[in-house]
C-alpha cells in the first residue's frame, strides 16, 4: 500500500516556520527504571489528543532484573502501549490478562475509572532481556470522559502496515494515509511506528491539527535543519510537511490529531476537564474500598497497590 505515490525530492518542506516546537524529553525514575519524557513538556502539554509520551529504555536487565509497576488507577484517558523489544504482562481491573510483545497494541480506555499492572514476568527474568517501547496517553473527549472502561489487544498482523521506497510504517491507532487501525478510538487522531531507510522520504499524514514526529533511532531532516535520537518535532498545523531520513535511516513515532474542545488537567495518573473530576478520583483511590467503590484491583496482581501521593493538584 502506498501513501503518497506521487512524492518526490521537490515536495520536501523547507519553510523553517513550519517546525512549531522542538522538545527534548526529561528523565523520570518510575522504581529504579528511567523513561524519557516528551509530553507533557514545557510550552507543549499536548499534541492533538495526546497528553503523555514516555519513551522506556533501550535498556538492558540482567537475569533476575525487570519493570514492577504495581496496580494504580486512571481515569479520562486512553493508554497505548507499544514495544520495540522486550515483553510486558498487562492485568487491569476489568480481568484482562495479556503479554504484549513487539509490533502488538494494548490500548485501554479508562473512562470512569480503571486500574492496571505492568510487570515483567518470571519467564523474562530468568535470563538477561531487553526493554524498548513506547507508552502514550490520549485525553478523552468530554463525552466520554465517564465511559466504562475497556481493553483490546491487537497483534502485528492485525495493523496496517504501509511501504513506500525506503520508508514503512505500521499504523498503531487512529487513520492515516487511507488507512485505519482496529482499536476502537473516541476522536479523531493517530500514531505510527515509521521505519526509513537512509535518505528516504516520509510525508506526516494532511487531515490531521496537530502532527509530531519522536525520533527514537537515528536522525531526520526537515525544514533544512537534522533532528535526532531523543527528539520530539512538532508541526505547524495545515502545512504538508515531509522528512528525509538522515545517513544511518532513522525510527520514529508520529502522532497527532484534533485538538480538544478545552483544557486537561493531569495529576499522577488521572486526566480530566476539571478540578473537581480529579478530586474525586483522588478520594475514591484513598479510600482504597476495593469491592464496592470506583476502582478495583486487577485480580491475580491485588496484593499490592501504589498509594496516592502526596502533592497538590495543579492549576492546569
Amino acid at each position: 500500500m502506498s501513501w503518497n505515490p506521487g512524492l518526490t525530492p521537490g515536495d520536501l518542506t523547507l519553510d523553517p516556520d513550519a517546525l512549531e516546537t522542538v522538545i527534548v524529553p526529561r528523565a523520570r525514575d518510575i522504581g529504579g527504571f528511567e523513561v524519557r519524557r516528551a509530553l507533557p513538556a514545557p510550552g507543549r502539554r499536548m499534541v492533538g489528543p495526546f497528553v503523555f509520551f514516555d519513551q522506556v529504555g533501550p535498556a538492558e536487565f540482567i537475569t533476575g532484573q525487570g519493570i514492577d509497576v504495581r496496580p494504580h488507577p486512571h481515569i479520562g484517558l486512553g493508554t497505548v502501549t507499544y514495544l520495540l523489544k522486550g515483553h510486558f504482562h498487562h492485568r487491569d481491573s476489568l480481568g484482562s490478562d495479556q503479554m504484549i510483545v513487539p509490533g502488538e497494541v494494548n490500548w485501554m480506555v479508562a473512562g470512569h475509572g480503571v486500574t492496571h499492572s505492568e510487570r515483567t514476568n518470571t519467564a523474562m527474568r530468568s535470563a538477561p532481556h531487553a526493554l524498548f517501547g513506547v507508552q502514550t496517553w490520549v485525553a478523552l473527549p468530554e463525552s466520554h470522559e465517564d465511559t466504562a472502561p475497556a481493553f483490546e489487544h491487537h497483534g502485528q498482523e492485525a495493523l496496517p502496515f504501509l511501504e513506500d521506497g525506503g520508508a514503512s510504517a505500521r499504523l498503531i491507532l487512529g487513520h492515516a494515509w487511507g488507512a485505519r487501525a482496529p482499536a476502537a478510538v473516541h476522536g479523531d487522531l493517530f500514531q505510527a511506528d515509521v521505519m526509513l531507510q537512509p535518505g528516504a522520504l516520509f510525508p506526516l499524514p494532511d487531515g490531521h491539527e496537530d502532527r509530531g514526529v519522536h525520533v527514537l533511532q537515528g536522525s531526520v531532516e526537515v525544514a533544512g535543519e537534522t533532528f535526532g535520537t531523543g527528539q520530539m518535532m512538532v508541526f505547524r498545523p495545515g502545512d504538508k510537511i515531509t522528512l528525509r531520513a538522515g545517513a544511518q535511516g532513522a525510527r520514529l513515532i508520529a502522532l497527532g490529531g484534533d485538538t480538544l474542545g478545552g483544557p486537561r488537567y493531569l495529576w499522577w495518573n488521572f486526566v480530566a476537564s476539571s478540578r473537581e473530576r480529579i478530586e474525586a478520583a483522588k478520594e475514591a483511590w484513598a479510600r482504597g474500598d476495593w469491592d464496592t467503590g470506583r476502582f478495583r484491583l486487577p485480580p491475580g496482581d491485588d496484593a499490592e497497590f501504589i498509594p496516592l501521593p502526596d502533592k497538590q493538584l495543579p492549576r492546569g
